[in-house]
């Protein structure tokens, strides 16, 4: 028999009740959303407008995809997004891991001074025209560069990794190694890193996401159109059809062009959202162990 039914109270029971129709309510919350884009990048545009389709797709067409599929500037952001991710990310890496771990170390000379440094930018920070100055300075303006070093490190991501290191390898594993000879970079390279795969596909899944939603240092930072990543691609469609559609209350002789622009960009928003996060839906199943074995792990207090 079932040991946990026969120790459920009739309180236990109404209370899993409440979580059942809380979480349900929040299911239908988050769910809603994502059908409805998915079913407006795919109905005519006229009913999405009209608010006809407001769940299923209604007269089913796939002229947004077809369009998207053959816009050169969808392409070539998609294809920097991507660029910044996995080049961003792969930045972030490896600046934060050495840092965590040189800071995890107890024998670290100047730890805690090199940690409450680190920590008192969290409460000081430049502003925007500073570090607008620093960037431009260092003749950032208009390069990748721009979209990866800025936010090359962040240091709660740091102090996750940091606890990480404390409270999953083994001190005792670290000394074996330096009895027999290694190197604290071999140390790290060979026994650190192949042991910490939970914390690195945590951080990696942090920043990468980071990296594929950001658009406002491409904003700032980046004026030639070929650099623009796929979310400020899309930033520019949502403002052209807010400027249709003004257009439209303001002039009548081409309304009727004006009307079929607007219509088109509502195709085109919706689909690019759904490729623009694609590819995140599709990673984030093979990082999900890793990321709630990292968290825990790394959340435990030293």
């Amino acid at each position: 028999m079932d040991l946990n039914k026969i120790n459920e109270t009739k309180a236990d029971k109404v209370f899993m009740g409440f979580v059942y129709v809380a979480l349900t309510f929040a299911l239908l919350i988050v769910l809603y959303p994502l059908i409805y884009i998915i079913s407006a990048s795919i109905s005519d545009p006229a009913a999405v407008n009209s608010g006809e389709m407001w769940l299923w797709p209604k007269d089913i067409t796939f002229e947004g995809y077809r369009i998207i599929l053959q816009n050169d500037a969808i392409w070539r952001g998609y294809m920097m997004t991507i660029f910044y991710t996995v080049f961003g990310t792969f930045i972030n890496l490896i600046f934060t891991l050495p840092t965590a771990y040189a800071l995890s170390r107890k024998d670290f000379y100047g730890r805690r001074f090199f940690t409450l440094m680190f920590v008192l930018t969290m409460f000081i920070d430049g502003g925007l025209i500073p570090t607008y100055l620093v960037v431009r300075n260092l003749g950032l303006i208009d390069t990748v560069w721009a979209m990866v070093l800025p936010n090359a490190v962040a240091l709660w991501n740091i102090i996750i990794t940091r606890v990480f290191f404390q409270s999953t390898i083994p001190r005792g594993l670290e000394e074996a190694a330096t009895i027999d000879g290694a190197s604290n970079f071999k140390l790290f390279v060979k026994i650190i890193i192949p042991l910490s795969a939970p914390i690195i596909a945590v951080m990696a899944l942090f920043y990468g996401v980071g990296h594929w939603n950001s658009y406002f240092n491409a904003l700032i930072y980046l004026a030639d159109r070929s650099l623009y990543p796929l979310q400020l691609v899309l930033r520019e469609i949502l403002v052209l059809q807010e400027m249709s559609s003004n257009s439209v209350s303001m002039t009548g002789g081409m309304a009727e062009f004006i009307h079929s622009q607007q219509q088109l960009a509502a195709i085109i928003k919706y689909g690019v959202m759904i490729v623009s996060t694609l590819p995140i839906i599709v990673v984030y199943p093979f990082l999900q162990k890793y990321f709630v074995k990292g968290v825990m792990i790394g959340s435990i207090k030293e």
